[in-house]
């Protein structure tokens, strides 16, 4: 089992009133295209969880040089054994003054988010501001070289990595002939276009084919995943082209089409089928394949679907059943995990050398030993991956036998922007809450509703104009075709031309008449339309926007949940209507909104932090 960490994590605050601003110079000489494609490209590669976690604690001054680690979730755990092993080594000998290394887990994309804005680090302890950053791969380290500079990217090296597989239930996998045949994207894609699903290998019960794969707008795993599909419909293993993927279209379209819906994280998926699996339904019923890190896949067979930070003392249970690596045939691409020491205003000279010797020491063989104790592949092929790295953790460890080389900026920005034309259509319906609760103050001078408004005005520009969506308010006292306490202010057709005049009528709300809260009664309302909407093939979605707080339903709780729930539980909905609540204000009944989101396989939403509401919405339609 992995080791466990030796540091717990917390959210903390990313807002500040006094802090400096160097880093406002790094943008100063960006011309007006440089700025559009910073624009663009922290679109592209932002999101995530919205929080950056660090642990207050364990940032107390203790003499030593302090040395931030800014580094994805699944690392966080290792780079803190890497901490402790670096105050032991010659790299911290050599040093004039001790150092102390704290990883803190940044998502890849919120931390390009971060570097690129040209601000300070988003967090009011300038001691948790990151001396180093390490992330999933240096497509992120590029994209802040490109968007803000070369210098405040630093000089990225790799120092483990860990390859893109297809984890796929194990009872399943056999049925594909694993762990003998040869299996390759284009098999998968053959599953999705067959009408018979399963059936055409023989499994009939097993009904349709279902992909999970994470939005490459926020995941390298995502991203990875639409490169592999345009390398595999290329029939290349290097020197892909921004025309390879160009003629990839229809081949990643049909693979698109049989994906259940996008998530801004593999946990948030691996957490779900873990859920599903423990509670003795079968994850036929939810995936068939989920695209993943051969990491994460480690951590889910030990009872770690989210890859968090181990507490002391907790207990991992290991699931009903494993996932077991696909490594597809036509090749794999790697995640990289590169570290760096940021040329960022505020890394000072001591920090600097001594976030250099951190970084040379977790290339030494002494560092690389520890690394497949977490699940990560060494750079030095001389050390053992050990006991995790075996089929009875569900990998190959003589696998992948083809690397696919990550490809050129342009081409990347190809696949991203296909993947923007090619993905799953949306058929969406935002239930706003004009209740009078909502008039509560939020703490920048809005109140609940005016960050709602906001909210619910900035999704829609995520989306096509061929998707479809759709806008309802509730609030006691109203009453129009979708029934008593709501009021329909687009009915869910086609965006086309509309986002201005959509926006516009949100804005309204602001004057709307506001009463009571039959936030249940309207959920079941919204669900029901739905769900007479709700077609395979598409993303049929509820986002929610409340503060969570039911005063005046008909329906309670329970029964709102036995309702939209009752087609996940069976298990056999070819069209799921999947509801995304955002919790508004402090006082949010923020248990409910989790339970109404588990129960249709969606995801609630913390908005209770000014501050990071854009960030909530952008993870909110990532997760569609």
């Amino acid at each position: 089992m992995m080791a466990g960490p030796r540091r717990a994590s917390a959210g903390s605050d990313p807002s500040s009133p006094q802090r400096r601003r160097p880093g406002s110079a790094r943008l100063a000489g960006l011309s007006a295209l440089a700025i559009a494609s910073l624009i663009a490209l922290t679109g592209c590669f932002g999101g995530g969880d919205p929080q950056v976690d660090t642990a207050d604690g364990d940032f107390a001054d203790d003499g030593c040089t302090n040395v931030v680690v800014a580094t994805s979730s699944e690392k966080v755990n290792m780079l803190d054994a890497l901490a402790d092993a670096f105050k032991e080594s010659p790299e911290h000998e050599a040093l004039d003054t001790c150092a102390t290394a704290r990883p803190i887990n940044v998502s890849s994309g919120n931390a390009t988010r971060f570097l690129t804005a040209g601000e300070d680090w988003p967090d009011e302890n300038t001691r948790r501001w990151p001396t180093l950053w390490s992330p999933a791969s240096t497509v992120w380290t590029d994209r802040v070289a490109a968007a803000a500079s070369p210098t405040l990217a630093g000089e990225p090296e790799s120092f483990t990595h860990t390859p893109v597989v297809f984890g796929v239930p194990e009872t399943m996998a056999r049925a594909l002939g694993w762990p003998d045949a040869e299996i390759g994207i284009s098999d998968l894609a053959a599953l999705c276009a067959d009408p018979a699903g399963w059936a055409s290998v023989g499994k009939p019960l097993w009904g349709s084919f279902k992909i999970s794969k994470t939005n490459p707008n926020t995941s390298t795993t995502g991203l990875s995943t639409i490169l592999m599909q345009s390398y595999e419909a290329s029939g290349k293993t290097s020197d892909l082209t921004a025309d390879d993927v160009a003629a990839a279209a229809d081949f990643s379209r049909v693979f698109e089409e049989c994906v259940i819906h996008y998530g801004d994280t593999t946990g948030n998926v691996l957490t779900r089928l873990y859920d599903q699996t423990q509670e003795g339904a079968s994850g036929s019923g939810y995936v068939s394949a989920i695209a993943v890190e051969e990491t994460s896949l480690l951590n889910y067979n030990q009872g770690n679907p989210d890859s968090h930070t181990v507490q002391p003392g907790e207990t991992l249970k290991p699931p009903k059943e494993k996932l077991v690596a696909v490594y597809p045939s036509g090749g794999s691409m790697w995640s990289d995990n590169p570290i760096t020491v940021l040329g960022a205003d505020w890394v000072s000279d001591e920090q600097r050398e001594a976030g250099l010797a951190f970084a040379a020491f977790v290339q030494t063989q002494e560092a690389q030993k520890i690394l497949p104790e977490f699940g990560f592949r060494p750079l030095d092929e001389s050390v053992p991956l050990g006991k995790l790295f075996t089929e009875e953790y569900g990998v190959d460890p003589a696998k992948p036998t083809v690397t696919l080389p990550k490809p050129a900026v342009d081409v990347v920005s190809a696949a991203i922007d296909q993947w923007t034309q090619i993905r799953k259509p949306s058929s969406v319906l935002e239930l706003i809450d004009i209740s009078g609760s909502m008039d509560d103050p939020i703490g920048d001078g809005r109140s609940k509703l005016d960050g709602a408004i906001d909210g619910a005005q900035k999704t829609l520009g995520h989306f096509r104009q061929t998707d479809e969506v759709g806008v309802w308010a509730f609030t006691t006292g109203i009453s129009s075709e979708a029934g008593e306490n709501i009021a329909v202010l687009r009915d869910v057709t086609p965006l086309a031309s509309d986002l201005e005049s959509l926006q516009s009528s949100i804005e309204d709300l602001k004057f709307s008449n506001r009463q009571g809260t039959p936030l249940y009664d309207a959920i079941a309302a919204a669900y029901d339309e739905m769900k007479l909407r709700a077609e395979p093939g598409r993303i049929n979605a509820i986002v929610v926007l409340s503060d969570g707080q039911d005063t005046d339903s008909a329906m309670s709780l329970d029964s709102l949940i036995a309702k939209i729930g009752k087609a996940s539980r069976e298990g056999s909905d070819a069209a799921p209507v999947r509801i995304f609540p955002i919790a508004y204000g402090e006082g949010a009944d923020t248990s409910a909104l989790q339970r109404i989101a588990e129960a249709t396989g969606g995801q609630w939403f913390d908005a209770s932090d000014p501050a990071k509401i854009d960030l909530v919405f952008a993870s909110v339609i990532n997760n569609f």
